[in-house]
């Protein structure tokens, strides 16, 4: 069966994954996180893509981003890539490929599922038992969104800056979106969305798609909205590091 095409579309968010080839790690020291992220900011510029949430695990990586052309997130993903490889390859003298040859992207509707996203993201080291807190975990955006510590790499989307009208207020309130556990329904619609390429919102947001790219997507139930996340409750969900 052919693969879906990647649908990205100029300035609507996009969830992306890249993994490692075989899901082996792809950062084995501190130099290699620093590195990649020093890259990825450099990607961001020259692509015009706006980074608003991001996780460095050890055998994947996480991105929320929004671009200002179709392909500016392949261009980046590209790059960055190359750049990445060449700088492992040459680091620890090996050959050969270190991602898996396609990245995984999912459009996200902003008004109900960006927040739901950024908190996926950036629980995945809770997730994977790395951490108990995401302030705790070193190389993901949680520091900045949720406690305000400096990150040249993001660019908050509107829809965080609509969280409060100043930076105090809006920490606190993005804060208070992790008190509860993301519910498995809400994980799984977003590692659905993932898998099969599809969009991450409702009906209406699936139709505009449709629309805008005159291919037919496949709808299936998905999460609750952004009113409903301060009231997720649920058992906690137990993801191995490489998911």
């Amino acid at each position: 069966m052919p693969r879906r095409p990647r649908i990205h579309l100029p300035g609507l968010p996009l969830h992306v994954v890249q993994r490692g080839h075989n899901r082996d790690a792809c950062f084995f020291a501190e130099e290699d996180y620093l590195a990649y992220r020093e890259w990825l900011g450099e990607a961001c510029k020259a692509t015009g893509c706006a980074l608003h949430a991001y996780v460095q695990m050890t055998n994947h990586v996480h991105l929320l981003l929004s671009p200002p052309e179709s392909e500016a997130v392949s261009r980046l993903m590209i790059s960055l890539g190359r750049r990445y490889v060449q700088y492992i390859n040459k680091t620890y003298h090996r050959t050969g490929t270190l991602w898996d040859s396609r990245y995984k992207s999912s459009l996200v509707q902003a008004d109900a599922y960006l927040l739901l996203c950024q908190r996926y993201i950036e629980l995945n080291p809770v997730r994977a038992a790395m951490v108990d807190d995401p302030a705790h975990y070193r190389w993901s955006s949680y520091r900045a969104n949720g406690l305000g510590q400096p990150d040249s790499l993001l660019t908050p989307h509107a829809v965080y800056s609509s969280l409060g009208a100043n930076e105090a207020d809006r920490l606190a309130n993005y804060r208070s979106l992790f008190r509860p556990e993301l519910d498995t329904d809400a994980i799984s619609d977003i590692r659905m969305a993932l898998d099969q390429g599809q969009p991450l919102g409702d009906a209406r947001f699936i139709d505009s798609i449709e629309r805008a790219t005159g291919q037919r997507r496949e709808i299936r139930p998905r999460g609750r909205p952004r009113k409903a996340m301060l009231e997720e409750t649920g058992p906690r969900d137990q993801m191995s590091p490489d998911v």
